[in-house]
């Protein structure tokens, strides 16, 4: 049969002749599953997949695991165009014109026999005849909601709210290549039970008899009794005894196991797998020792000259004269570069506290020894400093009566000595510090309960007390360097207070059992505390209430911790005879931390009857640092 070529028509492409027979007709033909056009999804958990015309079941096929998927889809050359039927799971080949017209759908070609462009026949005018039927007023309901959506709306809105409409389960993927290689085998969920850890075995030391190695001595059974139970390498000292009958009950049994029970019950338990991981990786790298000098590292100068211990030091703003005061209750003035005593003065108690005014225009040294401070000009410096110091000090108003000191005069021979006013307390003074402008002072007494702190003025000779009510046992104060805030030093927080407004601003949580000393940093956004239970917390004001840093470094008490007011050091002294020099540089991007670096250890004093370096303070302008301790020595680092 042929095709003839009409002009504008494509030619046809011919398909062998049907042959008329009952089977050659494929819309007649009958399938195998006769369930009919429902989903095939309510059979998925039944073995079967449907029904055949006698209303057996046809039982679904057997299908292999990912390998054997694997190995058929190698040796069948036919694999790339066989489909799954879902009615009956069987697999189907295509044939070469199915295959063309799944090409031509993919590639979006016309199908046989049809032409695109055929000459269009225009069947109906373009034209719109306005009619009544077609240009009729549109109806009101078109222009509101619809109440009977609403109402339908609501009904599945009450069904989804009451649990009654549950959107359908997702199906679990099912992974689309099988690892040959993989180790994870998949394994049962089981009880996730973990044992409780066992009870260490006794050690060799734990024996009634053990060898005599292994007994302590008497020197390390009272360095075992000074440290904390937390810091104890055992919670025990080994014994020995003539036989086991002379072994007695152990008195830490119930204890221990309560201990034990506590851990039990409160403690999570947690498998860890074990990480390989290299130590110093998880060390922050610091920067070289080196790098970061200058600081002091070896001893210049040792000032000799007291009998006591020497319980304050300082130094004048100049730089040139130190001040120490000792338990032998003398005050003495030394020149720092030669070491040469001055100037002594014989006080009635011993001294706990010096300080210089850090104006430097005037030449003062505040000395608190039991209930009196003293301010004394050492006569000392130039006349015209000498002459601004005694006008200063020179009362300029009569006195104001306070019911918390009492200001006094001092004597002619005083006077002649260089003391140039007198201030009595009700209770003893510990420790005095200065505003940096040299009018103001601030004394702590801690017995004087509501008058534990004072603020003082020397113009004026008149005394205020800030606070109607002490809150704990006051430790420290200081003054900012540059805002009019007060910092209190308690035995476990620091509070700041604006003397202005006259309100808290801020209390800091040291997390120390009792704080020993404290000092600001001269940008007055950092602050150091030191503590008896031998600790040191870096304070950054603008980043939080706690502590950035805690640092522990020395073995007994802290007495003192100050920085230097030029260079970025700080240092602290303990009991242990040891100042540890510390590099603590603060940046003025507020996003960039402090950045902290120990970088020298310095065996300052010989501890004597457990006491070691009780103060500490750096030189104004060099990097040097001044310490004194109770072997009745002063010493100067450069």
């Amino acid at each position: 049969m042929t095709n003839p070529t009409i002009p504008g028509v494509l030619p046809r492409e011919v398909h062998p002749e049907i042959n008329p027979i009952y089977d050659s007709d494929t819309s007649d033909e009958e399938t195998e599953n006769t369930i009919g056009n429902v989903p095939l999804e309510w059979y998925d958990d039944f073995p079967h997949i449907g029904y055949d015309i006698n209303g057996k079941k046809i039982m679904r096929p057997a299908k292999g695991d990912e390998l054997d998927k694997f190995l058929a889809k190698m040796e069948d050359p036919d694999d790339w165009k066989t489909v799954e039927d879902e009615k009956t799971g069987k697999k189907i080949v295509l044939s070469k014109q199915e295959l063309d017209m799944i090409r031509k759908i993919q590639g979006g070609d016309y199908a046989d026999g049809y032409d695109p462009y055929e000459p269009y026949v225009d069947w109906y005018t373009s034209d719109v005849m306005v009619t009544p039927i077609s240009a009729a007023p549109e109806p009101k309901s078109r222009f509101i909601p619809s109440k009977w959506e609403a109402k339908r709306i609501m009904k599945i809105v009450r069904a989804i709210r009451k649990g009654w409409i549950v959107p359908g389960k997702k199906k679990e993927e099912k992974p689309r290549f099988y690892a040959l290689w993989d180790n994870n085998d998949e394994v049962e969920e089981r009880p996730n039970h973990i044992p409780a850890p066992k009870l260490p075995l006794p050690e060799n030391d734990m024996s009634y008899n053990p060898p005599a190695e292994y007994l302590p001595t008497e020197e390390e059974i009272e360095e075992w009794k000074k440290l904390d139970p937390e810091d104890r390498p055992k919670n025990y000292l080994p014994k020995k005894y003539s036989s086991l009958r002379a072994v007695p009950a152990y008195d830490k049994f119930i204890q221990e196991r309560f201990e034990r029970c506590l851990d039990l019950y409160l403690c999570p338990r947690v498998r860890k797998n074990k990480f390989q991981i290299d130590p110093e990786s998880l060390i922050p790298k610091l920067p070289d020792p080196k790098d970061l000098q200058p600081f002091p590292s070896s001893l210049a100068i040792t000032y000799k000259g007291h009998t006591g211990r020497v319980r304050s030091i300082s130094v004048d703003p100049t730089g040139q004269w130190l001040a120490s005061g000792s338990e032998d209750k003398t005050l003495r003035v030394w020149e720092v570069v030669t070491g040469r005593c001055l100037r002594i003065w014989k006080m009635e108690e011993p001294i706990t506290n010096v300080s210089w005014n850090p104006n430097k225009m005037f030449s003062i040294i505040s000395v608190v020894c039991g209930d009196i401070v003293k301010l004394i000009n050492p006569l000392i410096a130039s006349s015209e400093v000498q002459h601004n110091t005694d006008e200063f000090l020179k009362p300029h108003s009569e006195i104001e009566k306070s019911k918390h000191v009492e200001w006094v005069n001092p004597s002619t021979p005083e006077f002649n000595n260089g003391i140039r006013q007198v201030i009595k307390f009700e209770k003893n003074v510990t420790y005095l510090t200065w505003h940096r402008r040299g009018d103001y002072f601030a004394t702590v007494s801690p017995d004087a309960a509501s008058s534990a702190v004072l603020v003082h003025q020397i113009t004026k000779r008149q005394t205020q007390s800030p606070f109607k009510k002490s809150k704990g046992l006051v430790q420290r104060v200081q003054f900012h360097p540059s805002k009019p805030f007060l910092f209190v030093a308690t035995q476990n927080y620091v509070r700041i207070y604006n003397l202005v407004k006259q309100e808290l601003i801020k209390k800091l949580q040291s997390g120390v059992k009792w704080i020993s000393s404290m000092d600001i940093h001269p940008g007055g956004d950092n602050l150091i505390i030191g503590s008896y239970d031998k600790r040191l917390c870096w304070f950054d004001l603008d980043l939080s209430v706690k502590p950035y840093k805690t640092l522990r470094y020395h073995k007994y008490a802290i007495r003192n911790v100050c920085y230097h007011k030029k260079y970025p050091l700080f240092a602290s002294c303990s009991d242990d005879g040891n100042i540890n020099i510390f590099h603590g540089m603060v940046y003025n991007d507020m996003l960039q931390n402090p950045l902290i670096v120990p970088v020298k250890i310095i065996k300052a004093h010989e501890v004597t009857e457990n006491l070691g370096v009780l103060n500490c303070e750096f030189h104004p302008i060099q990097p040097w640092i001044f310490t004194c301790g109770a072997d009745t020595n002063i010493k100067l680092f450069s």
